[in-house]
């Protein structure tokens, strides 16, 4: 392995979690040079070379390999695209930045042959996109699907396991680092979205842009919804499925009702859990740690590694003679709770299967598309309502 000399551009959750991860492990073969940060003031308490300065490390000969762990996704895509032209390979883990731009940037990959890595940015410490373009570069693969979003199933766990309060959990997630102090991002399903549309790229070759897809998370359940999946002996999950039917794609983040029988029914706090499903070999299952500064600074180190050996995605799935097409015609059994007849008039249902109604509490089991659920997901999403998935087994 080649000596790496780092280029390190953010210092905070992910940032110090890679930086006490290597001093850890003392390798003589990676070595952070400089650490490019907003704040040059600020007092953090390790001995290292700071900077506020991007040019600080792009004109530094010595540095090798950019690594950048930053949380603002514009500032990512320059970073990212700046080293793949000046032909620097780069590790990222900002999955927002990839879910929008990874097409550019896999082209930019190849015409200045130069590797972007972003294990890290899809799964925590699951290493699921190398065994994607590994283990899976064949015709074989139906579906991937999983809870991607470790701050939202902590929040979940400490509901179901614990009764705590859905805001007392989410304060809990906050304070303990796994959820940012807007959690936006994880609860209503976004961060999952995009960890969702990096791993198809690698499972089914598609890209499909985040505003086509079927997005909606947990921020408007209450203890309605907790109580029915107790009642059902079920849990609520939020889960982040891709599944090739026929020549067609489908995709959605969306609460699930899962059952006990459900490989990730048991995964349980900040981790998360992926089902990799084959034609011939069935169910694979997949589980770590997916939120935390250093389970992801341990992705990302193996990244560093990766880039060490000189490594590089070859992106295979795209090179298939077919690809399958995106769709959202097709249709799953969903729980709507719901408070008005003006938001049970938002969803088409082709079969209903059960209804109840009552002065405080009302919802509705039955079948409705996801492009008839796409269309109304920002209604569904500010009403006093929540969807769940709620498959039949």
């Amino acid at each position: 392995m080649k000596r790496l000399n780092i280029g390190l551009f953010g210092f905070g959750n992910v940032g110090r979690g890679l930086y006490d991860v290597l001093g850890r492990i003392e390798s003589d073969s990676v070595h952070i040079r400089r650490i490019c940060v907003r704040d040059i003031n600020k007092e953090r308490g390790v001995d290292a070379e700071f900077t506020d300065d991007a040019d600080a490390i792009f004109n530094d000969s010595e540095i090798n390999l950019i690594v950048e762990v930053i949380d603002d996704a514009e500032a990512a895509y320059s970073i990212v695209k700046r080293a793949l032209k000046s032909r620097i390979p780069v590790v990222s883990g900002n999955k927002k930045m990839l879910g929008h731009h990874i097409l550019e940037l896999i082209d930019l990959q190849e015409q200045y042959n130069t590797p972007l890595l972003y294990d890290a940015s899809a799964c925590g410490s699951i290493p699921v996109i190398r065994n994607l373009e590994e283990y899976y570069d064949n015709d074989l693969l139906c579906s991937v699907k999983g809870i991607l979003n470790g701050s939202s199933n902590f929040i979940l766990s400490k509901i179901f396991n614990e009764n705590m309060s859905y805001g007392d959990a989410l304060r809990l997630a906050q304070e303990l680092g796994f959820a940012e102090s807007n959690p936006t991002l994880d609860i209503d399903g976004w961060d999952s979205l995009y960890k969702l549309i990096i791993i198809t790229v690698h499972a089914f070759g598609v890209y499909v842009s985040p505003d086509e897809i079927l997005t909606y998370g947990i921020s408007t359940m209450n203890d309605s919804d907790i109580r029915f999946a107790r009642e059902k002996d079920r849990r609520i999950k939020l889960v982040a499925h891709v599944e090739k039917v026929d020549d067609r794609l489908i995709m959605c983040v969306l609460p699930q009702l899962i059952s006990r029988n459900k490989y990730i029914y048991s995964v349980e706090d900040e981790f998360n859990g992926v089902v990799i499903k084959g034609l011939f070999y069935d169910k694979q299952f997949m589980f770590g740690r997916g939120a935390g500064g250093h389970p992801t600074g341990s992705a990302v180190l193996s990244d560093i590694t990766a880039c060490g050996y000189n490594y590089r995605y070859e992106y295979k799935k795209r090179n298939d003679s077919v690809l399958p097409h995106y769709t959202t015609d097709h249709t799953f059994r969903i729980y709507f709770r719901y408070r008005t007849e003006e938001q049970l008039s938002l969803l088409t249902f082709s079969k209903i299967r059960e209804q109840y109604t009552s002065e405080g509490y009302s919802y509705i089991i039955g079948d409705v598309s996801i492009a008839n659920l796409k269309a109304h997901q920002e209604e569904l999403r500010t009403g006093d309502c929540f969807v769940a998935a709620y498959p039949l087994d």
